[in-house]
């Protein structure tokens, strides 16, 4: 007796095998790109939120008089990097620096790794339109260099 028959698989039980594999990859692959996506975008919102919580408080800090601040100023930082490194706190010499964040976040869907931080964002100044930002003599607001477009349909320089 022969037990040829019950040794492996047929050619048609491969085939079938093969196939349901390759469809569950088919569908697993664009469910992981879109993850990356959706990942990779609530980092730029989280990094855009801390950002601008820091920008609005050296605003106040300006404003309540804490952070020197010349007539022909208008109260926002000069440099992101002024958020961590700190700036002098003329009110109070017990304290005397205010440091608004521990660390500046790189823009996410920036992949060029030779920038430091604060060169990965575009940075608008106060005297710019929102609509075509400029930077100046001070950081109003930041937003993020990529060409790309959100899983909300709006471009991320837009956010």
């Amino acid at each position: 007796m022969s037990d040829r028959g019950e040794r492996g698989f047929s050619l048609i039980e491969l085939v079938v095998s093969v196939a349901i594999v390759g469809t569950l990859v088919m569908v697993a692959v664009p469910l992981l790109e879109t993850n990356a996506k959706r990942q990779k975008e609530n980092e730029l919102r989280a990094a855009l939120r801390e950002i601008r919580a820091g920008i609005d408080a050296y605003k106040k800090a300006a404003d309540e008089g804490k952070v020197e601040k010349k007539s022909d100023e208008s109260g926002y930082p000069r440099r992101l990097e002024d958020l961590v490194q700190g700036v002098v706190n003329i009110q109070d010499p017990a304290h005397p620096k205010i440091y608004l964040m521990r660390r500046l976040p790189r823009d996410p869907l920036n992949g060029d790794t030779a920038l430091s931080p604060a060169q990965s964002w575009g940075k608008r100044s106060y005297a710019s339109p929102p609509d075509a930002p400029a930077e100046g003599a001070d950081v109003y607001d930041v937003y993020s260099l990529s060409t790309g477009t959100g899983m909300n349909g709006i471009p991320y320089r837009e956010w």
